[in-house]
């Protein structure tokens, strides 16, 4: 899951593992200018919702413009039109988004049947394995959760719905990751610029493929603390009607509780059963 947070100030050469995420991100973003239809002013102002979260609830127009990459001009104007609109407020210089926000997300959230019909399917498989069960999707380099039934906190972060964490080091992501057509993944792989989060986490770009690709053949994985000491999963694809991976579902559990293999033997079953449950649920992609 997510790099915690330092408690060190980050030197001003150096970019934090967010920030760094986020320019690698935009310089893979292929040129907008040759297409007449692309709205850049929306594009901005997507972004300057982006640029709260955690740690970041209130924010001046300064710190929007540099989070951002545009003019204390071009992000004023965002923020005022947000306001109006209701999406975000501010006073005395500092701005924070409003509660309209949370429509974006649910439109979304509506709108996609493995949201709608997963959340009685992982309760019933946290109430068999007594462990949180979550449902994600792939976005970019990252994996967003769509769907999660929790027993108790066992990462130094709280996950929700809406959580992002890098898809690389976590059971969901390679799952996902290993769906990918190989070319699909080649490009990722190349661009991706992998953070050590623990020391068992996989960087090596050779290596971390070679997971994958056992990933895709054993058709589940199990990442052993690399994304947090401490943190073990296993996850499997969900797959709609003519089986095309759609989601990941997974279990999470503390190290010190169930080996890889226990996981494996008693965990990998359920989990398989409540993946294809949702993709029967979810039903064909055009009915």
């Amino acid at each position: 899951m997510r790099q915690q947070t330092s408690r060190t100030p980050a030197r001003p050469s150096k970019a934090s593992a967010p920030a760094r995420r986020r320019q690698a991100s935009r310089a893979a973003a292929p040129p907008r200018a040759a297409d007449p239809d692309y709205m850049l002013s929306l594009e901005r102002g997507l972004a300057v919702i982006r640029a709260f979260g955690a740690g970041r609830g209130t924010l001046t127009v300064a710190e929007v413009a540099r989070e951002v990459g545009i003019s204390r001009a071009a992000a004023r104007r965002c923020l005022h039109t947000l306001s109006v609109l209701g999406y975000a407020s501010g006073a005395n210089g500092a701005y924070e988004l409003g509660p309209s926000v949370l429509t974006l997300g649910y439109a979304y959230l509506a709108s996609t049947p493995a949201a709608r019909v997963a959340q009685p399917i992982l309760e019933r498989v946290t109430d068999r394995l007594h462990e949180s069960c979550s449902l994600a999707v792939l976005d970019g380099d990252d994996i967003v959760y769509i769907a999660r039934s929790a027993t108790r906190r066992i990462l130094s972060i709280g996950l929700t719905v809406g959580s992002r964490l890098p898809a690389y080091c976590t059971s969901m992501g390679r799952v996902l990751l290993a769906a990918l057509p190989a070319e699909d993944l080649t490009g990722r792989l190349a661009r991706l610029v992998p953070e050590r989060h623990t020391p068992k986490t996989i960087v090596q770009k050779r290596p971390l493929r070679a997971e994958i690709e056992r990933v895709r053949e054993r058709g589940f994985a199990i990442v052993d603390e690399e994304l947090e000491l401490g943190l073990r999963s296993i996850a499997v694809p969900v797959r709609r009607a003519g089986d095309r991976v759609v989601a990941a579902v997974n279990v999470g559990v503390h190290a010190a509780r169930f080996t890889p293999a226990t996981m494996e033997r008693d965990f990998l079953p359920v989990l398989q059963a409540a993946a294809a449950e949702i993709g029967r649920s979810i039903g064909p992609l055009n009915p």
